[in-house]
């Protein structure tokens, strides 16, 4: 089984770690699979325009040069950890109501997604590029905070069509809705900080190549939820 997180962020966003120690933290705990996904937030609300305002997002300007620094440090993980690093994005539609809020994961990602783009737009290009389209964190959190993001949730029979997979657990929550609905699911630690490390995290019983992590996923057969603890 491959011990796996796809849902991690670095000082390209908001995380607390540069890029590298991030992934020599995960390679040094002994992961197999792990996702780079810093923030593309939305500029187009009070709370996007924060985001942007203290450099909390990868822009259109930077983005090549990030997928660049994640191709790099893959190659050095993959030869000192035997650590597949995969590209990604968490694009944050970020408005003060969390019923209109949204979090994806947009995983083996190649090119630049805007954040401001319809949902729809969102996922045909992703679909395009052939990544993995994952909804994060899509129920209440507890405690109850003002990070829930609900819109994708609330508007399932819409777009569920277009998500290859629903966070069932993110960082120490568990969402038994995803369970209930037989969505396919992972569970991610939403890293930002060392702490984060110990946390819900996907088993995957597959290859570990990009092609059989993503068709895994998609299918949900090997998968499997693990509390990761030191």
């Amino acid at each position: 089984m491959l011990l796996c997180d796809f849902h991690i962020h670095t000082k390209y966003s908001d995380g607390s770690m540069e890029m590298r120690r991030t992934i020599d933290l995960f390679g040094q705990a002994g992961f197999d699979v792990i996702a780079i996904t810093d923030h593309v937030v939305n500029g187009d609300s009070t709370l996007g325009k924060l985001a942007h305002r203290f450099r909390y997002s990868v822009t259109g300007d930077i983005f090549y040069r990030y997928i660049s620094n994640i191709q790099e440090e893959a190659e050095r993980a993959r030869s000192k950890y035997d650590m597949l690093v995969i590209p990604g994005i968490e694009i944050s539609k970020n408005h003060l109501s969390a019923d209109k809020s949204a979090h994806i994961l947009v995983i083996d990602v190649h090119d630049f997604i805007p954040a401001c783009m319809s949902y729809e737009e969102i996922f045909l290009e992703a679909k395009k590029q052939k990544a993995l389209i994952v909804a994060c964190h899509p129920h209440h959190m507890s405690p109850k905070t003002d990070r829930d993001t609900l819109f994708l949730w609330n508007n399932r029979d819409k777009y569920s069509r277009y998500i290859d997979a629903w966070e069932i657990a993110n960082r120490d929550d568990v969402f038994n809705v995803i369970s209930l609905k037989k969505y396919p699911y992972i569970a991610n630690s939403d890293f930002h900080r060392p702490r984060h490390l110990y946390s819900w995290k996907t088993l995957l019983n597959c290859s570990k190549d990009v092609a059989s992590i993503k068709q895994c996923i998609k299918h949900n057969k090997g998968v499997a939820l693990t509390l990761f603890r030191n």
